[in-house]
C-alpha cells in the first residue's frame, strides 16, 4: 500500500496525514474483496525496512494500528472477516499487538475473507527465520539435511496453510517487490498503477481484478494445445 507520503506532500500536509486517509482505502479494499468471493487478502501495512523512519512517524503509524483494529473489529466481525498477521509481530509494540492479538482471537471462528496484515513484515526475513527453524531440526536430529526441500521450506513460513497470492498490487507507480512475500509470488500475477494508495477505491481494484483475468497463467509449462516441441 504504497504513497501515503507523496500523497500528503502533494496536498501540503504533513506525511502521517497520508497514513490516516489510506484508512478508507483498506475499507474498500475489503468491502470489495469480501463481495467478491475473494478469499484472502494480505495487506503490506508496515515492512522492516520501515522501522528506519522518523521515529514521530512509526510511532504514528503503530498507534493508528492500535486504533484502526478498535475502531473496525466490531464491523469484520459482523462481516465474518478472519484476521491473520505475518512478519515478526514481537517487535510490534505492547499496545498495537495487544490489540491485534485480541482481534486474531475473537475473529478465528469467521468463515469470510482473511484479512492478513504484514506487519514488521519482510519477505527475507520470512525466509531467514524458516531456514533457522529447518536448521534447529537439523541440529536437534529430527530432520536430516538431505530431506530440505521446497516444501519444508514453505511449511515452516509464517502461515504455510495460506495459499501463495495470485495476485499482487503494487500502487504509486513503484515496479518492484520491495520485499513483499519473496517466496510465496513466485508464480504470482503482477499489477502495477499509479494510483496513490490514499485514493485507491473499489474500481482501481475492479480494474485490477479485470486484468488478472485476461492473463493466461501456466506455472512454467505451455498451454494446453499448442505446439509443446
Amino acid at each position: 500500500m504504497d504513497g501515503n507520503g507523496r500523497w500528503a506532500r502533494s496536498r501540503g500536509l504533513r506525511r502521517i496525514e497520508g497514513h490516516r486517509a489510506a484508512e478508507r482505502s483498506i475499507h474498500d479494499a475489503v468491502e470489495y474483496c469480501g463481495e467478491q468471493g475473494v478469499q484472502y487478502l494480505t495487506l503490506y501495512a508496515f515492512s522492516t525496512e520501515n522501522w528506519s523512519r522518523p521515529r514521530a512517524e512509526v510511532s504514528f503509524i503503530m498507534a493508528l494500528l492500535g486504533s484502526f483494529i478498535r475502531r473496525n473489529i466490531d464491523s469484520l466481525n459482523e462481516n465474518q472477516v478472519r484476521i491473520k498477521a505475518i512478519g515478526r509481530l514481537d517487535d510490534l509494540p505492547r499496545g498495537p499487538r495487544k490489540e491485534l492479538d485480541r482481534a486474531i482471537i475473537r475473529t478465528a471462528g469467521n468463515e469470510g475473507l482473511t484479512l492478513v496484515l504484514a506487519l514488521s513484515y519482510g519477505g527475507r526475513a520470512e525466509i531467514v527465520d524458516a531456514v533457522r527453524n529447518l536448521t534447529a531440526d537439523v541440529v536437534s536430529g529430527s530432520l536430516a539435511p538431505e530431506d530440505i526441500d521446497a516444501e519444508g521450506i514453505a511449511s515452516r513460513l509464517y502461515l504455510p496453510g495460506i495459499p501463495d497470492p495470485d495476485l499482487i498490487i503494487r500502487t504509486s507507480g513503484e515496479q518492484r517487490l520491495s520485499n513483499f512475500l519473496l517466496w510465496e509470488s513466485a508464480y504470482s500475477e503482477y499489477y502495477f498503477t499509479d494510483v496513490l494508495w490514499p485514493d485507491f477505491r473499489r474500481e482501481h481494484l475492479e480494474a485490477a481484478f479485470s486484468d488478472y483475468f485476461t492473463r493466461k497463467r501456466r506455472f512454467g509449462d505451455v498451454e494446453p494445445g499448442k505446439d509443446q516441441d
